[in-house]
């Protein structure tokens, strides 16, 4: 082995550790969802939200101040790294509710299966690397079991629902990308805290906005044990745990194939929902299975 290259071995263990990364993101991701369900209830989804990155960021920087120490703190790259947070991973966030608002949860769902398009698109402006036809394939077979996952309804109202999604899943690969690219000197915990620190400030400024308009509400209760339980999952599990293992797994894997895992995170919510009381769904199954072929094929 010359200097400057990476065994085969190292190459497949980077590869696993980026695989299992994926998979434990989008399982804790998915464990968001059934809580976001039961919050919504008695939530503005804009407040819901704004909690959401609120939690994720008083669990991360605790953490981070412990293990990287106050210097590292007072050394990063904020406005980068809040620039990215607030674009992507904010304004990700408010398209996805504004698509949501605009067309119907399905619509979104199958649209979101266009992730691994996107992040292919990002990864490719930026590198130029030429796309092989096994990694083609294989975001063919991804897109394909997403749809499948997600019921492979029709979607019934498109227009400026369809292309706030379609925004939402390019910032969200672009953060991604730009996340590992332009925050080298960060550990993985201080690139996870910044950003959701910047995403806070969007959502945070967006809610305020809207509830001076009257147009969001704030919520109706907080600090009953249900709601606290809820909130602790949806912004402690479905975003600081699961935005810190997926840096981990886009640094590891580059953010085309990394996105590759979220078409299968239908499944960990029929899974969870399974656990819960829910019914097996063969179609969200057998999607999964398809996006699993598709990221075991991009990778060959």
């Amino acid at each position: 082995m010359t200097q400057g290259t990476t065994s085969p071995l190292t190459l497949r263990s980077q590869a696993l550790a980026g695989n299992l990364l994926g998979i434990g993101s989008m399982i804790v991701w998915a464990a968001g969802f059934p809580a976001a369900e039961a919050l919504l209830e008695t939530w503005d989804p804009l407040a819901l939200v704004t909690g959401r990155f609120a939690i994720g960021l008083l669990t991360l920087l605790p953490i981070w101040l412990w293990l990287d120490g106050g210097a590292a703190l007072r050394q990063a790259k904020w406005l980068r790294g809040m620039g990215i947070g607030g674009i992507a991973f904010g304004g990700g966030a408010w398209l996805i509710l504004i698509s949501q608002w605009l067309t119907d949860p399905v619509t979104v769902a199958i649209i979101a299966a266009s992730s691994p398009i996107a992040a292919t698109l990002v990864q490719w402006v930026y590198e130029r690397h030429k796309l092989r036809m096994s990694f083609v394939l294989g975001m063919i077979a991804s897109v394909i079991g997403g749809i499948i996952a997600t019921g492979g309804a029709a979607p019934g109202n498109l227009g400026l629902g369809a292309l706030a999604a379609v925004g939402s899943c390019i910032l969200f690969a672009w953060g991604s990308y730009a996340t590992v690219r332009d925050l080298p000197d960060l550990s993985l915990m201080g690139r996870t805290s910044v950003t959701i620190a910047g995403g806070l400030v969007f959502v945070g400024g967006a809610f305020i906005i809207a509830r001076t308009m009257g147009i969001a509400t704030g919520p109706a209760q907080v600090f009953d044990p249900v709601t606290l339980a809820l909130l602790a999952v949806y912004g402690i599990g479905g975003l600081a745990l699961s935005q810190f293992l997926w840096i981990a797994s886009v640094e590891r894997l580059g953010v085309a194939v990394a996105a590759f895992h979220i078409n299968a995170a239908p499944f960990y919510v029929m899974l969870i929902l399974l656990i819960l009381g829910g019914a097996w769904s063969w179609p969200q199954a057998i999607g999964a299975a398809i996006v699993g072929m598709g990221v075991i094929l991009a990778q060959r």
